[in-house]
């Protein structure tokens, strides 16, 4: 299942949330090597994990065991890509109350290779799902070369939002990803699923 966690939730999600903190450490800090903050010597949290940002957590059926997770920003605030990347955009970084980021997709370390891939396209469809419920009509992303075919694999209709660039020593884009009842059904099919979201129990409608 797939939590939706907003800012009025994280306190009945504490321990989930920082599961997803410690498991975000070991995968972008212990092994991809990145240049990030470190909170408590086992949390990776950075100055975009604010009031405003929105988790998809990819939990077990006890819903206590982080699986997998994403963090969603609006991007009417910081965000990575306006903030930190804005020159992977050939035009103006697309910004708007109906176009969001989607950043830190993280499987939990450890998990066999097809486990992490159906986590994965669950996240996938679960962030097309809050987009038709909240309004939102696209999703921009900063992600390495190797993810632009996972993209499209995943059943994601993506555009390249300008050329790809060299940034310390990795080759970095930027994407924006559309929003619409047909990725939907693209991404529930690969994912093999229906109704994937929930708030407070509840699996929320989307279309």
């Amino acid at each position: 299942m797939v939590q939706l966690v907003t800012y009025d939730d994280r306190l009945y999600f504490r321990k989930q949330i920082a599961a997803m903190h410690h498991d975000r450490k070991r995968v972008f800090i212990d092994r991809m090597g990145w240049d990030l903050p470190v909170v408590d010597g086992q949390y990776e949290i950075d100055q975009f994990d604010t009031d405003d940002a929105v988790y998809l957590l990819d939990l077990d059926q006890s819903g206590r065991v982080h699986l997998g997770s994403i963090r969603l920003l609006p991007t009417t605030k910081p965000h990575i890509l306006g903030s930190l990347f804005p020159q992977l955009c050939q035009t103006a970084v697309p910004t708007g109350e109906d176009v969001w980021e989607i950043t830190r997709l993280c499987m939990t370390p450890g998990l066999q290779r097809g486990e992490s891939r159906k986590i994965r396209d669950r996240l996938g469809a679960a962030a097309i799902e809050f987009g038709l419920l909240y309004g939102i009509n696209r999703y921009t992303m900063v992600a390495a070369k190797t993810w632009f075919s996972q993209f499209h694999e995943m059943g994601w209709h993506c555009d390249r939002l300008g050329p790809l660039q060299d940034v310390n020593g990795e080759v970095l884009g930027a994407l924006v990803a559309y929003v619409t009842p047909l990725s939907l059904q693209a991404l529930r099919r690969k994912s093999g699923v229906g109704n994937l979201l929930l708030k407070n129990g509840y699996y929320a409608e989307a279309a």
